[in-house]
């Protein structure tokens, strides 16, 4: 099976995993991973989860500060997207890769125009017997968060994509070696920068007059809604889920392939949820909240490592027999602490071992749909789109993500992987226990 999978299955997956455009992408979501962090951290605090440190804040005035810092973070992550993404391009085709950044931000804001009636720069409402009056002279965020996401991924890939072919082929203005390198390279960027510029405003007066709206609201009603749709399904969280350990099972790495792809859908979910968070306080269905998010694969996925081996953990750590199995408990338990778990999937091993395919497909499935039907039938919180580093411990990490239910449930789930892992690693352990007992048997006799 080993030989079928990395003969037949490997060699496309990995062509397409590395291709420049899913390179791109995973590279370029992971510019924003910083101010997410500092964002989440701002959000907390804008939508505190203890109501009287909330009301707190409120009445000290600091709420608006806590928001000003998020709406400048994780609140504008499609403009880190879109930077990023055609960045990377330009700079994995190797060539200069800030003026292609820089182009497709023009390029992005170019596709979008205010949406919203505003007064003197506040969104307001306007009643029924005003005319509403469209002020311009600023940039509508709603299309900067979530909602923007598949726009600026799109707007990014192809601004990469086109300013490389023209630097491919020689299409670019020349100046004397004696001319500064800075000023060289700005005028090598302004034949391919002024073509993308011209094609997007093309592609914005196309909509603008046939379609009535603006591409990016184009984008969001066409194709990104119907995508989060799909992954914020059952069916998606099931795939997700048995995915990243099938993968890690053969030795690939499984959660960056997958984040790879799903990243983007899964930070947008997480997006919405936070906007939504730090309107009401909490995330619902029926304010348009989604269930399968970022926090939902990092705590209930991948929480503790690939596969959810904190439970194998703690079995070869406190009570394996085999030298072996003790030996790489001492090291991997707390790293796992940690959500890193290679030293177990290559040092116990996990990683293709027929014994331990079982729970290490089913835990993280099981504890990913499990809690998605408990959010959806109301059991459980909608996660409210803070997003942790990925290294911060299980329990800690099921607060902040969700509130005390939410990190009552994630130690629950922690806990049933001993039990889901314990007959198999049991086993393991006594295979390896009578392999040590025959060796020393042999050295004596």
């Amino acid at each position: 099976m080993k030989t079928w999978f990395n003969e037949k299955v490997m060699p496309g997956m990995m062509k397409f995993v590395n291709t420049r455009a899913i390179t791109a992408i995973k590279n370029g979501m992971l510019v924003s991973l910083p101010f997410i962090m500092i964002g989440s951290v701002f959000l907390l605090l804008a939508s505190f989860p203890v109501p009287a440190v909330a009301h707190w804040m409120d009445a000290t005035g600091l709420t608006p500060y806590w928001n000003q810092a998020y709406n400048a973070s994780f609140g504008v992550m499609a403009i880190f997207a879109v930077v990023g993404i055609a960045y990377n391009w330009a700079k994995d085709a190797g060539f200069e890769p800030l003026p292609a950044g820089m182009t497709a931000l023009v390029s992005f804001f170019l596709i979008m125009r205010p949406t919203t009636a505003v007064l003197n720069g506040t969104k307001t409402v306007i009643s029924a017997n005003q005319a509403p009056t469209m002020l311009g002279g600023f940039i509508d965020r709603t299309w900067l968060g979530g909602q923007g996401m598949i726009a600026a991924i799109l707007v990014g890939l192809i601004t990469g994509w086109v300013y490389s072919w023209f630097l491919k082929h020689h299409i670019t203005i020349k100046l004397p070696e004696q001319v500064p390198p800075a000023v060289a390279e700005s005028f090598i960027a302004l034949i391919p920068a002024f073509v993308i510029v011209c094609g997007f405003l093309i592609i914005y007066i196309f909509f603008d007059l046939v379609a009535h709206q603006t591409v990016t609201q184009w984008i969001y009603t066409t194709i990104q809604t119907p995508l989060q749709g799909l992954t914020d399904s059952a069916g998606g969280v099931f795939l997700v889920g048995i995915l990243i350990p099938f993968l890690w099972f053969f030795g690939v790495h499984g959660s960056t392939i997958v984040s790879g792809i799903m990243s983007p859908l899964l930070q947008a979910n997480a997006l919405q949820n936070a906007t939504i968070f730090k309107a009401h306080g909490v995330v619902t269905q029926a304010l348009g909240g989604h269930i399968f998010t970022q926090s939902l694969l990092d705590q209930f996925g991948t929480v503790t490592g690939a596969g959810m081996t904190f439970g194998l953990a703690i079995y070869i750590l406190f009570f394996s027999k085999s030298a072996q199995l003790k030996g790489i408990g001492k090291l991997a338990f707390i790293p796992a602490i940690f959500n890193i778990n290679e030293p177990i999937l290559f040092g116990m091993p996990v990683v293709l071992n027929p014994i331990m395919v079982v729970p290490f497909m089913f835990m993280p499935t099981f504890s990913m749909l499990s809690t998605y039907f408990l959010i959806k039938i109301g059991i459980l919180p909608y996660l409210n789109g803070v997003q942790v580093p990925w290294t911060t411990p299980p329990i800690v990490s099921g607060f902040l993500v969700g509130g005390w239910k939410v990190m009552v449930w994630q130690a629950i789930i922690i806990a049933l992987s001993f039990f889901v892992y314990y007959p198999f690693v049991h086993k393991q352990d006594m295979i390896l226990y009578k392999q040590e007992k025959d060796e020393a048997a042999g050295i004596k006799a």
